[in-house]
């Protein structure tokens, strides 16, 4: 393939396009934080509240879900993909991008309990198409999928800060190889995970060494058999749990997809409820339970003691809850949520005889991600890379595989189409071009 000149124009063209996409994708994420910022930190402080009061959340996602719903209905491409339906590559077009943009811009900073990396995947396709539109290259059926998959990729690496995940994600996402590449890579990250165990334990038990690589970096505390049962008995328990939230994220989205700016807004204010339930409760900031997770996951994993375990529960159901209606009636993505209630999840447990917190929060992590996601490879390597604790790497993988699998075999809930709305000459919805249902 390299020898053919169409691919090697391409690759140029992709290694090019890298730059103002990630230029612009950097400022996109950089507007996004800093909305939030104002919205639930500097408003309320202008208001004369040392925190967003418990009300807060209501009107914010009221004013989403309104601005989302008139997307969906009237912008082309729907605002890119309902959450529910997972993330996706196909369907990126240029003239997409301002739908997905308004809809990101409107769901995420006002607190939708979504991540930014599905809105940052159609959003790097469609720029890439923008771009190759500009230069007048002529396009052609492979071109637009691989220089489409490459503007997602320079997006996504942003928001991960390495392009080891965005490559690795954006392939699983893709379904590169088709069903035969799940069952070939199945059973070799399972038994890659138990072999690390077994090599583990025999090192530790005699003492011998083999000659293995070790740059002489410090290796946490050896897992015990305490934590790997456990992750297993998480990658069950939450893989069940994470799944029929998501479940639920499809029942709403059908349930918006009957009438799509008022059920958009009906979900969204839902949501905002059950945020605001979480403060009226525990008296914490809303914020805990609305949006991402994304900066709150570093602090519960950095002070876990400063949560108390009715907050725990009660910001593990009503998060939950707020992110099913989110994830089928708003726009964004699904990771970051699920790393923090996966998280979340790992401090409640880590007192368990035979756990630690630190392999806790990594099995429930990778146990609620590999579940929403259904992407168990890109998992363990977004898992590990975020704790950057090569230790838990065994916990990771049985958490992962054990809640994909579990996943897998449950009842899928009802179809959903990719996209809201079709724009104008674009089909209903783009071809979903992972793997089918294993």
């Amino acid at each position: 393939m390299l020898r053919q000149p169409h691919y090697r124009k391409v690759l140029l063209s992709s290694a090019v396009l890298g730059i103002p996409v990630s230029f612009l994708a950097f400022w996109f994420l950089v507007g996004l934080h800093e909305l939030q910022r104002l919205v639930w930190e500097d408003w309320p402080r202008h208001l004369g509240h040392a925190q967003p009061p418990w009300w807060w959340p209501i009107p914010l996602l009221a004013v989403a879900g309104l601005v989302v719903g008139l997307v969906v209905t009237r912008f082309p491409g729907g605002g890119g993909h309902i959450p529910a339906s997972g993330l996706h590559s196909g369907g990126a077009t240029a003239a997409a991008v301002p739908g997905v943009v308004v809809a990101a811009v409107a769901s995420l900073p006002l607190g939708a309990v979504l991540g930014p990396e599905a809105p940052l995947i159609a959003f790097g396709g469609g720029i890439a198409l923008v771009f190759r539109n500009l230069v007048r290259a002529s396009p052609t059926p492979s071109s637009n999928v691989m220089l489409g998959a490459a503007g997602s990729a320079a997006a996504i690496a942003t928001i991960f800060g390495n392009p080891l995940v965005a490559a690795v994600l954006l392939m699983e996402v893709a379904g590169v190889g088709g069903p035969q590449l799940f069952a070939v890579m199945l059973p070799a990250l399972l038994s890659s995970g138990v072999g690390d165990i077994v090599f583990t334990g025999f090192g530790r038990w005699t003492g011998l060494k083999t000659g293995g690589l070790d740059i002489g970096l410090p290796r946490p505390s050896a897992l015990d058999v305490g934590d790997v049962v456990w992750a297993v008995l998480m990658g069950l328990v939450v893989g069940i749990v994470v799944h029929w939230i998501v479940v639920g994220g499809r029942h709403a989205a059908v349930l918006v997809s009957r009438s799509p700016l008022r059920n958009t807004v009906a979900c969204a204010v839902a949501a905002g409820v059950c945020v605001a339930a979480y403060a009226l409760l525990t008296g914490r900031s809303p914020a805990e339970a609305a949006l991402s997770g994304q900066s709150t996951l570093p602090q519960l994993a950095s002070d876990p003691h400063a949560w108390p375990v009715t907050a725990l529960v009660a910001v593990l159901v009503l998060k939950s809850l707020a992110y099913a209606l989110s994830l089928g009636s708003l726009r964004g993505g699904p990771i970051f949520p699920a790393l923090f209630l996966g998280g979340a999840c790992g401090v409640l447990v880590a007192p368990l005889p035979g756990f630690g917190l630190v392999p806790a929060m990594a099995a429930g992590m990778a146990a609620s991600c590999a579940a929403a996601m259904r992407l168990p490879v890109s998992t363990v390597v977004l898992v590990v890379l975020l704790l950057g604790n090569a230790g838990t790497v065994p916990v990771v993988v049985l958490a992962a595989v054990v809640a994909f699998v579990t996943t897998e075999l449950l009842p899928q809930g009802p179809d959903i189409p990719l996209f809201g709305r079709a724009g104008d000459g674009e089909p209903a919805a783009a071809p979903d071009v992972r793997p089918p249902a294993r």
